[in-house]
């Protein structure tokens, strides 16, 4: 039986209904239910709904021999999996963006507010950019209007927000979609399923 972390929400849909396609279907996970984990009828596949930043730990620590989950995840938490595929959509951008108008002032420490730490950290000693990092969880916009950041590091989709809140981008750090993942050593002794799987998806996508 391979064990699939699929993404909670929309993503995971998506997901599941692309695996569906290959023959991996699980009636039981359309069902209205606050179950978590799901065996298809026919033995072949067990899905596990899991938090969409929790699917590389799941993943990485052999809960699930394959998974889901964002570039930008990924790259926040560096976790110890392959990456297999792009799988195209989920499409977004990891960005710098604040106030319109606002000019960088070299002389101080920048602050950034943001909850991908590693990912700001890692692009502004990039640059050679001092920073003053503060983690949020949530509401990132806010902290540049009230003058608790100079700019904000975080996932940017459509740009609504962003402009509703007299915001731009100024950098993209790097973009940012659904990739399939799996455990190093699921891959090893399950190769030819996780192999067929990631060939199967590659030609639908």
């Amino acid at each position: 039986m391979l064990s699939i972390a699929l993404p909670k929400g929309r993503l995971g849909d998506k997901v599941y209904k692309l695996f569906s396609q290959l023959g991996y279907g699980c009636p039981s996970i359309e069902e209205d239910s606050r179950k978590l984990v799901f065996d298809s009828p026919d033995g072949k596949v067990r899905y596990l709904l899991v938090k969409p930043s929790d699917v590389a730990i799941y993943v990485e620590r052999g809960a699930a021999d394959i998974g889901v989950a964002g570039k930008d995840t990924l790259m926040e938490s560096e976790p110890d999996v392959y990456e297999l595929l792009d799988l195209k959509f989920g499409k977004c951008s990891i960005a710098v963006a604040a106030k319109n108008g606002w000019v960088d002032d070299v002389s101080l420490p920048l602050r950034v507010a943001t909850k991908y730490v590693n990912v700001a950290q890692n692009y502004y000693m990039s640059i050679n950019r001092q920073i003053d990092i503060i983690k949020l969880n949530g509401s990132i916009e806010l902290a540049p209007i009230l003058g608790l950041s100079d700019v904000i590091v975080d996932i940017v989709e459509t740009g609504t927000t962003l402009k509703e809140n007299d915001l731009s981008v100024f950098n993209v750090i790097a973009p940012s979609s659904a990739r399939l993942i799996a455990n190093r050593a699921s891959y090893q002794f399950q190769a030819d399923i996780i192999e067929e799987i990631r060939a199967k998806l590659e030609a639908i996508i």
